[in-house]
């Protein structure tokens, strides 16, 4: 039995992560890690009674110590010592955001097995990253929906690649109008049309900057160069993405949407556990494929372009920028056509000022962030 560490336990990830795990007897959940939901945290262990827990806001250790006093706890800069316990085997990075680069580098630095739901991490840091993992002989296992398929078509199959199709549902503004955009409020713009997600990454899709992440995380996981990754919005969701090879044949992953499905072949590959949802192809009747406008999405054609000056790590400035954006647009302070007005300017700004020091990445992102809120402050006249 494997003793997995779950980072990010309270979020859609690490709960499904924790119903898979508890069905099977492969994984003993020795250790959970979570930000600021608190009250799914107790649930959780009370029916997992770890060992270790790592809590982001140390104002909980004192509740958390006084209802489980037996548990070892972990806190603000002691997240690396919880890693490194030679007792964790497996460590699933299902933190949301920036707070996920380091975990994943210490993952990778300590030979863990790990399993990877923080795209921040190699839109950030992917080639310090990629780097380590080849060193130290550690796969980077993928959880995103697009990235596991990828990695399923692939399975033995890499030498044969010649590129790869990274499918997007287009999200809720598809069929909309550019000239529309600027009604768009924060009500429209997190109704996503398929699929059920937190705030930021159902913005980040309606922006479509969610799919030039992925194109970002893409290239850096399978090793692509950028004229290899190709984006086509496919609104039915069922094809999870797919890989052609050198003799023209393409080879698709697809399967109803739900993220149990990615997240259990991590778990488990390559023996698959059993679902009661099965697709149709009959009830499904057509699937359809486009090409997304770029003119119209703005910020896939810019990660496009960032990941086309990969060694800039332009993907630092995309993501800090990016998440301040988002966050003063749910605020209501931006309107939602400022979001690529500003990220491009960020970028006009700061691109030539960026280092590939993993310690240093998070200093960089913390002044993007403080450069975004006054260029936000300035262009809306706060």
């Amino acid at each position: 039995m494997e003793n997995i560490l779950i980072l990010g336990s309270t979020g859609s990830i690490g709960q499904n992560a924790i119903e898979i795990i508890k069905k099977g007897s492969k994984y003993n959940i020795i250790g959970i890690a979570f930000n600021k939901n608190i009250s799914k945290a107790i649930e959780q262990i009370k029916l997992l009674k770890p060992k270790y827990v790592y809590v982001a806001k140390a104002d909980y250790i004192e509740q958390l110590k006084q209802l489980f006093p037996t548990i070892k706890y972990f806190t603000q800069d002691a997240l690396v010592d919880l890693i490194a316990k030679s007792d964790v085997d497996f460590v699933i990075n299902a933190f949301v955001g920036s707070a996920g680069i380091l975990p994943s580098y210490y993952a990778i630095y300590y030979k863990k097995k790990f399993a990877l739901a923080n795209k921040e991490s190699l839109v950030v840091a992917g080639k310090i990253l990629t780097d380590l993992a080849k060193k130290n002989n550690i796969e980077i296992i993928p959880i995103d929906s697009e990235h596991s398929a990828i990695y399923q078509c692939l399975d033995g199959k890499r030498q044969y690649l010649n590129k790869i199709i990274l499918t997007a549902s287009g999200g809720p503004f598809r069929q909309t109008d550019k000239e529309q955009f600027a009604n768009i409020t924060k009500e429209m713009a997190l109704h996503h049309p398929k699929w059920n997600m937190g705030a930021k990454i159902t913005i980040d899709s309606a922006t479509m900057m969610n799919k030039g992440f992925e194109v970002i995380e893409a290239g850096w996981l399978f090793d692509l160069e950028s004229h290899q990754i190709e984006v086509v919005v496919h609104k039915e969701c069922v094809m999870h993405s797919a890989v052609e090879f050198i003799d023209g044949s393409i080879i698709a992953q697809m399967a109803l949407p739900d993220m149990k499905l990615p997240i259990a072949y991590a778990l488990y590959k390559p023996h698959r556990i059993e679902f009661k949802n099965k697709l149709s192809f009959v009830d499904i009747g057509s699937l359809t494929f486009e090409k997304p406008d770029l003119e119209k999405f703005e910020l896939l054609a810019l990660a496009q372009e960032a990941f086309r000056k990969k060694d800039k790590n332009l993907g630092l400035l995309l993501n800090a920028a990016d998440e301040v954006c988002v966050e003063h647009f749910l605020e209501n302070k931006i309107k939602f056509t400022d979001i690529p007005k500003i990220i491009k300017q960020i970028i006009v700004d700061f691109e030539d000022n960026l280092s590939n020091n993993i310690f240093e990445l998070q200093a960089q992102t913390q002044m993007i962030k403080t450069q975004t809120i006054k260029l936000i402050e300035k262009t809306r006249g706060f």
